[in-house]
């Protein structure tokens, strides 16, 4: 048991600190953006004044979203958010709440949710029809066929897709992931998948998400295969793998994509090389299941890549 001195020395300690927390407080409110951001929680300030130093760390990140003008502007920890308090069952938490401009960004993002793409780069994931590289004439019919589509998608989601064949840099995967967003917009789901990589994930996912990797790129609405053309052949593959996914997006009629540095006829060549064996039947079977499902379009243009 303490001693009676003991005990006058510790409400003497427990009363100083309560004055310093007091006076801490009283300081802080001196603060327009504290005593603004207090006094809309209405809650009780003996409770308030537990919180100081991290509502001073709060009203700094309100101030700040009081004065931005611009998300580009953001002083905050995290860009678009502010770290606020709010009310919970009589008791004070804090937590990112994002800011006008980033709700805003969200709203107006939210349909890219929709597309999802796989080792692509990540500045096409803003693509959009309205930003297409129109200094080219050439490619005014391209143009007019991926807005064709779009109307005609909308009708009947039958629809046959388009091999797009071109020189390196010409824009092949924005035209078709800018046609992806724009369908995006109204709740159609597509993918848009590098397809070297796509199969190296592929056949190292057997221990874990094989199935569900495979089966989500079989049936999506919308399917961009990029870059066919590009893999290292293996009959895995090409039978296992590219033949399956095209025999039920034909059987489906699901609408298919695909971009390629190769020609339909070079791409035969291509496909019926293995590190094993040549089979230019397989190869074959691959390309007439291309043509049931696409249309093919050559697109030759500057690299836009530089």
């Amino acid at each position: 048991m303490k001693k009676i001195s003991e005990q006058f020395e510790d409400m003497g300690l427990k009363r100083t600190l309560k004055n310093n927390l007091i006076d801490s407080y009283k300081e802080s409110l001196k603060d327009p953006n504290f005593k603004e951001l207090t006094e809309q929680l209405k809650f009780d300030s003996e409770k308030l004044m537990k919180y100081t130093s991290i509502l001073e760390d709060s009203s700094i990140e309100y101030g700040n979203c009081k004065k931005c003008k611009s998300i580009h502007e953001c002083k905050n920890k995290l860009t678009g958010y502010a770290y606020l308090p709010f009310v919970v069952d009589d008791r004070l938490e804090f937590g990112y709440r994002a800011c006008r401009y980033q709700k805003k960004l969200q709203k107006e993002t939210k349909h890219l949710n929709n597309v999802y793409l796989f080792d692509i780069p990540k500045e096409l994931r803003n693509a959009s029809m309205d930003d297409i590289y129109t200094d080219d004439e050439t490619r005014f019919p391209l143009i007019a066929w991926l807005g064709k589509f779009i109307k005609e998608y909308q009708k009947d989601i039958h629809q046959r897709g388009l091999y797009l064949h071109g020189n390196f840099g010409s824009g092949k995967t924005y035209l078709i992931t800018a046609l992806f967003n724009e369908l995006a917009k109204k709740n159609v789901k597509s993918a848009v998948i590098y397809w070297p990589e796509y199969l190296r994930d592929l056949k190292s996912s057997f221990q874990t998400d094989f199935s569900e990797k495979f089966e989500y790129i079989k049936k999506i609405p919308l399917l961009l295969i990029d870059d066919i053309g590009a893999e290292s052949v293996t009959e895995w593959g090409r039978d296992e793998i590219l033949g399956p996914i095209l025999q039920y997006r034909m059987q489906e009629k699901i609408p298919t994509f695909f971009t390629s540095n190769l020609d339909l006829k070079m791409l035969q060549t291509h496909l019926s090389n293995t590190k094993d064996s040549v089979s230019n039947l397989k190869a074959k079977r691959i390309i007439e299941r291309i043509t049931q499902l696409t249309e093919t379009q050559e697109i030759i243009s500057k690299n836009l890549r530089k």
